[in-house]
């Protein structure tokens, strides 16, 4: 029983990873160590006010949950611009 030629097992264990591969796993490497540092040195607890209240968070739970609404706004808002058009 051969193996075909174009097969994942056929091809040399020793071959290099594409120059494009190496250069994104070293920018997700360096964003990931990035965002951690970020979230390390943001634990600082704040206080956050709402309409009825207010309470104390981590100052990175407060930027999180910023960012993330941002990203679903952004989505929604490119969505219904895609469709009006």
């Amino acid at each position: 029983m051969s193996v075909p030629a174009d097969s994942p097992s056929a091809q040399t264990p020793g071959r290099k990873r594409p120059r494009r591969e190496s250069a994104r796993t070293t920018v997700l490497v360096v964003v990931a160590v990035l965002i951690t540092v970020f979230a390390v040195l943001n634990v600082k607890e704040v206080s956050v006010n709402w309409i009825v209240g207010s309470a104390k968070v981590p100052l990175i739970v407060v930027i999180v949950v910023s960012l993330a609404a941002g990203v679903v706004l952004g989505a929604f808002a490119a969505e219904r611009r895609r469709r009006n058009r």
